[in-house]
């Protein structure tokens, strides 16, 4: 079930309001309205015009000094040139006091998140929208302030430690400009005025949503798709073939919002295992690491699973056993420039992405595996008792059919996704950046 998607004239009049609240009340109120529900690739242009409060969080987006470590920032894993996703070559971020703690999950784009709704379940219980791949953040200014206290990411003790790194940042008068000093006197409201900023910043600045890929130009009219893209569009939108459009709806949202080429829904679509992940593998586990696996008591279960919304990272829905293994889907746009895909990193090629999808139930030793790289049972990642909510009843995948798509096919639908790479100039097509992935599709696809 599709969420509804606020327009761009709605969000920014949305968190106009909250800055005007933020300031009259001395961010006495909470920000649970601020941030959540707006939105290339080359990042925080300085000539970019910003409101005060969003230029001070694209200061706090870039310091390393607001870490325990004083090496990480927001933009140390939302790395502008992987379409503010992750660029250390790594299926996990690391971070903590000494960097050295691996963290659960692959670094998400954050490209398009200012469009994202508030989290709800609706009446039949089918989730949409929030932040993190889990929802857990009701706002992005929510989301913005969390990662300062993680222990494995920019691990300050509480929200006092923060505020006292901020207090020494050059750009200290600029935040009290903006939110007043007396902000400063709480801690908690001090970490609320910097999820604010970065909110802020997000939903105004046009690098993290300019809409400006190949396929946009196609849709105004001011470029022109090849065969094989829009033989690849054509497979994309078609139910009996990829029917990614099911989830990753290639229709604009609404009036004044492009396509978003995310629906906002929740999906268990059974990931394989990423064994690079330390979370997984067998050992110590890491303090922060709940052995989950273990308390269910089936046999044969690994120590840990990511159950995405009903745990680890968020516990009220923990007994809604149909949304265990369900992640939310994520906007395709510039999925070609990611380094890993999945909320595990699991794959790290487009083409194993679809080809996984088309062949996941007919063949599946081909994707499931033990740690020494023996078959594994399928759906390894979800223990059996929670399997109940894995997708298994829509096309690509489905148990009883031999796979909708074939080689040549998964080459086109996935040349079709490389057109979702923003930064294209109708006037200088061919300075289009065009990843290595997206050649060899292309080449494959003309063969």
């Amino acid at each position: 079930m599709r969420a509804p998607v606020l327009t761009e004239e709605a969000v920014r009049h949305g968190l106009q309001g909250c800055v005007r609240a933020l300031l009259a009340a001395g961010i006495a109120v909470l920000l649970a309205g601020c941030g959540g529900s707006s939105g290339g690739l080359s990042g925080g242009s300085p000539s970019t015009t910003l409101s005060p409060m969003a230029a001070v969080g694209r200061l706090i987006f870039t310091d390393t000094a607001l870490s325990a470590s004083g090496q990480q920032s927001c933009a140390t894993c939302h790395v502008a040139s992987r379409a503010f996703a992750g660029d250390d070559g790594l299926a996990v971020p690391l971070g903590g006091v000494q960097m050295s703690l691996p963290g659960l999950r692959a670094t998400p784009s954050v490209m398009y998140a200012s469009f994202t709704p508030a989290f709800r379940l609706d009446a039949d219980g089918t989730p949409s929208g929030g932040f993190f791949r889990d929802g857990r953040a009701a706002t992005l200014a929510d989301q913005a302030q969390q990662p300062f206290l993680g222990v494995f990411e920019m691990a300050n003790a509480d929200a006092a430690e923060v505020r006292q790194r901020l207090l020494a940042r050059p750009y200290l008068a600029q935040f009290q400009a903006v939110f007043g000093a007396a902000v400063l006197q709480d801690p908690a409201q001090t970490l609320a005025a910097m999820g604010a900023a970065l909110a802020a910043y997000q939903t105004e600045d046009p690098d993290f949503h300019p809409f400006n890929s190949k396929f946009d130009a196609f849709r105004a009219g001011t470029a022109t798709l090849t065969p094989a893209e829009l033989q690849g569009l054509q497979i994309f939108n078609d139910p009996t073939r990829g029917n990614c459009n099911a989830c990753h709806v290639s229709t604009r949202p609404s009036a004044s919002v492009p396509p978003l080429f995310t629906d906002f829904s929740y999906d268990s679509v059974g990931v394989p295992r990423n064994w690079a992940i330390a979370a997984n593998q067998a050992g110590p586990a890491l303090p922060y690491v709940p052995q989950n696996g273990t308390a269910l008591g089936e046999p044969g279960l690994y120590g840990y699973y990511d159950m995405g919304l009903c745990g680890p990272l968020r516990s009220d829905l923990a007994t809604r056993r149909l949304l265990c293994g369900a992640f939310k889907v994520p906007t395709l746009r510039n999925v070609a420039v990611k380094q890993n895909y999945f909320h595990n990193g699991a794959f790290t090629q487009l083409n194993d992405v679809v080809s996984w999808y088309a062949t996941r139930d007919t063949d599946p030793q081909r994707w499931y595996r033990s740690v020494g790289g023996a078959p594994d049972r399928p759906y390894n990642d979800l223990p059996p008792s929670l399997q109940a909510s894995i997708n298994v009843a829509e096309l690509p995948y489905n148990p009883r059919l031999a796979p909708t798509l074939t080689a040549a096919e998964i080459n086109l639908l996935v040349v079709f996704l490389c057109t979702l790479t923003d930064g294209y100039d109708p006037a200088h097509a061919d300075a289009y950046a065009t990843q290595p992935q997206c050649l060899q599709a292309a080449a494959a696809a003309s063969q």
